[in-house]
């Protein structure tokens, strides 16, 4: 199932997730990077990150809570050492470059760091996390008028595809993503993860930053509803994520209008789920869709 879009040849529908899969690194490290469409990096932020304290990754029967508060090596290690290894061992893969901040300035930084480099498609603009110093632990996405900012404030820097990660929490992500495309967004990634929290015996919390993200299998109806949402209130290509574990579950997003998918928490547990998922996804043809691409 060959798809067109962002300007790019995708060879199946099937991308690593955010934070899934770094740079790349471990992605070849268990499979050939022609058996999945492309990847999302670990979201990059102007100076390098240590991220949250452990434990950083706690299970439960639907998934997994995490908190790894964007650890990072920061952009000048990105544009010195990662970009140039992803040129060398990714094979000419679509790459988008995940970036996050907090403030409309970091993402700028970031944005304009790169856009000047080879060996990667676009950026996803990572506007879900609760990473802003104004907002008082409010995603961007959440905050119209934060939302265009950083659009108004990045766009203008790159003629690449940007591409804006929702969260699942929003009231009216149909809204918000046509307010994203309105303000220069060439795509929509739904969703992220969705705010939780864990204890384990006596009370103690499970994740060293109290709150984290939920992942896994209990996101997929989120997901679904979002971006059957979002792809109604849009005409640009829509990217579904949450909760994938299998080929059916890929093909229900294609179906609810994603024009892509990526496969995140899934990894953890197998290594090489978004290479099965992409196999799975052979053949597909959504009928509301159109005629598949040539």
């Amino acid at each position: 199932m060959v798809t067109e879009v962002f300007g790019a040849r995708f060879a199946n529908p099937v991308l690593m997730a955010a934070g899934t899969c770094g740079f790349g690194e471990p992605l070849v490290a268990v499979m050939s990077p022609d058996e999945v469409a492309g990847l999302v990096t670990k979201s990059v932020t102007p100076e390098p990150r240590r991220g949250n304290p452990a434990p950083r990754v706690a299970e439960f029967p639907g998934g997994m809570l995490n908190s790894v508060g964007l650890a990072n090596p920061g952009l000048a290690a990105v544009r010195a050492d990662r970009l140039p290894w992803m040129r060398r061992n990714l094979g000419g893969l679509p790459v988008f470059i995940s970036v996050a901040g907090a403030a409309a300035a970091e993402y700028a930084a970031v944005v304009d760091g790169l856009d000047g480099e080879d060996g990667f498609l676009g950026f996803e603009l990572n506007l879900s996390c609760p990473n802003d110093s104004h907002l008082h632990g409010r995603p961007f996405c959440l905050d119209p008028d934060s939302l265009r900012l950083v659009l108004d404030t990045v766009r203008p820097l790159t003629e690449r595809p940007l591409l804006v990660k929702l969260a699942p929490n929003d009231p009216d992500i149909a809204a918000t993503a046509a307010l994203a495309v309105e303000h220069g967004a060439d795509g929509i990634t739904a969703i992220n993860t969705m705010p939780g929290f864990l204890t384990g015996r006596g009370g103690k919390r499970r994740i060293g930053a109290g709150t984290g993200g939920t992942s896994g299998p209990a996101l997929l109806p989120v997901g679904l509803a979002a971006v059957r949402a979002a792809a109604a209130a849009v005409e640009v290509p829509v990217i579904g994520v949450g909760g994938i574990l299998t080929g059916r579950d890929a093909r229900a997003y294609l179906r609810a209008g994603a024009s892509l998918v990526q496969v995140g928490t899934a990894s953890f547990a197998d290594p090489r789920c978004a290479a099965r998922v992409a196999r799975d996804c052979e053949g597909f043809h959504n009928p509301d869709a159109g005629p598949p691409a040539s």
